[in-house]
């Protein structure tokens, strides 16, 4: 499986590269970037370590060299500032991404590749790359609330002395300023973390993860292992036909009464890309969430659509 990154070159794509290279499951990653020295030089520090990590071919491309990819990652786009909301970003990255996928149409693309979204705002950015393009919405996902859900269980684990990889809890809706915490279904092996937690503990550690992001730009310029992580975990499940049921961003067609707005809700990732989308039952203040994050997204949708 071909891989391509744009936007490799930048923090995120690199530390995607790094975690897709460290787990050698797929067959070759291309780092594209409009710094093509600076895509080259990360493309070079990983090749040097590849006889410790995997056989994968690492290279550098340009973006003509992304039309054979089975899976094509967009990371491209401007950082978020500290005290920004990632819809904040829309203006800016917008006319950004729509260059890119300019210069995707004029090429022969395969008909089964998958796209993901990581560039910020992802569930704008998710619905652009499905309407603009053209792309079936079924093979566009948007990394949407997953960093945030790994952000989340990380915390609660930290909070209540727990091993991280047993926590089981979902940030869903937009991955932005109206993400939702599930304490509905939250458990750590099992056990419902509403009777390990207090009300005070929970509303902490959610209000840790609603600002996590703008605290790693603040204190190192922006985040990269945890999102390089993320990244990886979808693009492994769709390489493997994991069937893994992640909290990426797809559009909707029905769940909790949505349609048309992308954003995040518990979804079958696979090789074919969005497998299946589910609307587990939750609590009615956890839904009223999910849609409010889809009247937030459609207002700015509407602004850039002019719909």
């Amino acid at each position: 499986m071909k891989v391509s990154i744009i936007g490799g070159g930048g923090r995120v794509g690199s530390n995607a590269a790094f975690a897709l290279q460290c787990a050698g499951l797929v067959r070759e990653i291309a780092l594209i970037d409009a710094n093509a020295d600076l895509a080259a030089g990360e493309a070079l520090d990983l090749l040097h370590g590849a006889a410790l990590a995997g056989d994968q071919h690492i290279h550098a491309s340009d973006l003509a060299g992304a039309a054979d990819s089975d899976l094509i990652c967009i990371t491209a786009g401007l950082r978020r500032k500290p005290d920004e909301s990632r819809l904040d970003l829309i203006n800016r990255n917008v006319s950004l991404y729509k260059s890119v996928l300019d210069s995707l149409k004029t090429m022969r693309l395969k008909t089964s590749c998958i796209f993901l979204v990581v560039s910020n705002p992802v569930d704008v950015l998710t619905r652009l790359n499905i309407e603009y393009l053209g792309w079936p919405a079924k093979q566009v996902l948007g990394l949407g609330t997953l960093l945030d859900s790994t952000r989340f269980r990380s915390l609660i684990a930290q909070a209540g002395g727990l091993p991280p990889t047993q926590i089981n809890a979902l940030i869903l809706g937009e991955h932005g300023d109206t993400m939702t915490p599930i304490w509905s279904t939250a458990t750590a092996a099992g056990v419902p973390l509403m009777k390990l937690l207090s009300p005070a503990q929970q509303a902490e550690i959610f209000k840790q993860t609603q600002a996590a992001g703008a605290e790693v730009i603040r204190r190192k310029g922006g985040a990269g292992y945890a999102v390089g992580l993320s990244i990886a975990e979808v693009i492994h499940s769709v390489t493997l036909n994991r069937q893994r049921i992640l909290p990426v961003s797809s559009q909707m067609n029905g769940p909790y009464g949505l349609k048309k707005v992308c954003l995040s809700v518990p979804t079958v990732v696979g090789r074919g890309g969005v497998e299946a989308v589910l609307a587990p039952e939750l609590w009615p203040k956890e839904i009223a969430g999910i849609q409010a994050s889809a009247r937030a997204l459609e207002e700015t949708w509407g602004k850039i659509s002019g719909k």
